[in-house]
């Protein structure tokens, strides 16, 4: 028999990759550390456990979530099968019973004869054999650890602090303009220029909004790396003014200018600089909106901080989400930079598609960008970021269609019958 992959953490990843090797004839050992030890957040011993929401988000074909579902649909996915078997009613959302949908994985992956679970702690990689690592935001101390040897310390981030991303197409750009400060270089910003009367709305209201309470251990070191503008703006009126809002070599009459910097190489997806921030996601828009230009903006990523371990993925990861430099290492999961339910099952199943070509020799496959999972493969491997956080599905990061004079819900359901147009075909081409 040939040798097996080795698969640390048996979550929604771990769990997807496992099945997707095992069908196709691949050994897989699968090492999982609860019983024996649990992370901070964790308290089942069942596998796939969901430790937030039991929400996987919406099915309507008119969402990105719905669209990514359709995939993973067309691809055979374990989780999101076992999803649907533990259905709860939720609207069009999928919703399920938490215990009984984690339960149902489990026994699945138990049963299967390919897949060997190993209840252990890992801190060292078997570097003889091809290992995938899916353990997730709360990735044990000892394995970050041993991940040290392969990613280097600057590499592997401890806690996500990210500022929202919005879509550029919503952006009014007769109000918002591009300059750089004293137009040194490109004009690569976004800026929207605030009055006087503007900044003060938008700072009393921001002081004023409520915050996501986080759990006793984030709290403990939350605000080492990083500063909430939130509270920064808490330390003073003009703090933010001499801080990521100053106006100094832009417009000479604004009060404070809000900037805004180009996400992603396509140029479809910018973040709103210096405003990493913990408020609850409603008091986010309402402050975005209240911004110069931004009015009717689409926000693609709120802003998060919570404890969150993750990688470097763009200088890490190629977009197989095997690692540039040791190819027998992979990654998937919110540890490479998915953030989500149903991003993280689909890491977890492309990963297992492709190890199974990489350990038969095969080449390995590059899916299409008009696909969500392309989409949110190139997105965490694209080099052009430079302070890379993770991220959900959203259209912003598919290609862009040739037609551009769609209303909202028909451009949306373009995106729809476009990708699994595509992924019907890279399915066929590569008898997936």
């Amino acid at each position: 028999m040939k040798k097996a992959v080795n698969i640390i953490g048996a979550g929604l990843a771990g769990c997807e990759a496992s099945y997707q090797l095992a069908k196709r004839g691949i050994p897989v050992n699968l090492f999982e550390m609860k019983p024996l030890k649990k992370s901070e957040a964790h308290h089942s011993d069942y596998y796939s456990e969901l430790v937030c929401s039991n929400s996987l988000k919406s099915t309507n074909q008119t969402t990105s979530s719905g669209l990514l579902k359709k995939e993973l649909e067309l691809l055979d996915s374990l989780i999101l099968k076992t999803a649907y078997e533990t259905a709860v009613p939720a609207g069009d959302a999928l919703a399920v019973d938490r215990e009984m949908f984690s339960r149902m994985i489990t026994e699945k992956i138990s049963q299967n004869k390919m897949i060997t679970v190993i209840h252990e702690e890992v801190s060292v990689l078997d570097e003889k054999s091809i290992n995938l690592i899916s353990t997730g935001p709360l990735t044990s101390q000892s394995l970050l650890e041993g991940l040290q040897n392969y990613t280097g310390k600057e590499n592997l981030y401890f806690f996500d602090a990210a500022a929202p991303i919005v879509s550029f197409d919503s952006i009014d750009m007769s109000i918002a303009y591009k300059k750089s400060r004293y137009d040194k270089g490109e004009a690569d910003y976004i800026n929207c220029s605030m009055n006087r009367e503007q900044y003060d709305q938008f700072y009393h209201t921001l002081i004023s909004s409520e915050t996501i309470e986080l759990k006793d251990f984030e709290k403990k070191k939350i605000y080492e790396g990083c500063m909430p503008v939130e509270v920064m703006a808490k330390r003073g009126y003009d703090t933010l003014r001499f801080g990521p809002m100053k106006p100094v070599g832009l417009d000479d009459h604004a009060y404070a200018v809000v900037q805004l910097r180009q996400d992603n190489s396509a140029g479809t997806l910018y973040n709103i600089v210096g405003f990493q921030t913990n408020l609850k996601f409603g008091e986010q828009e309402k402050l975005i909106k209240m911004i110069p230009g931004l009015k009717n903006v689409k926000v693609e990523r709120f802003g998060v901080m919570h404890k969150n371990s993750y990688l470097n993925a763009p200088q890490l990861l190629n977009s197989f989400s095997q690692f540039k430099v040791h190819p027998d290492l992979f990654a998937a999961g919110q540890l490479s930079g998915v953030e989500g339910y149903m991003e993280s099952t689909m890491s977890g199943l492309a990963c297992g598609i492709n190890i199974s070509r990489y350990y038969n020799q095969q080449p390995m496959i590059t899916f299409p960008q008009e696909t969500m999972t392309g989409a949110l493969l190139s997105y965490i491997s694209d080099s052009f970021k430079q302070n890379f956080q993770p991220i959900n599905s959203n259209f912003g990061i598919l290609m862009s269609l040739e037609k551009n004079s769609y209303q909202k819900n028909e451009k949306k359901q373009a995106y729809y019958n476009r990708a699994v147009e595509v992924m019907k075909k890279t399915i066929e081409a590569y008898s997936i």
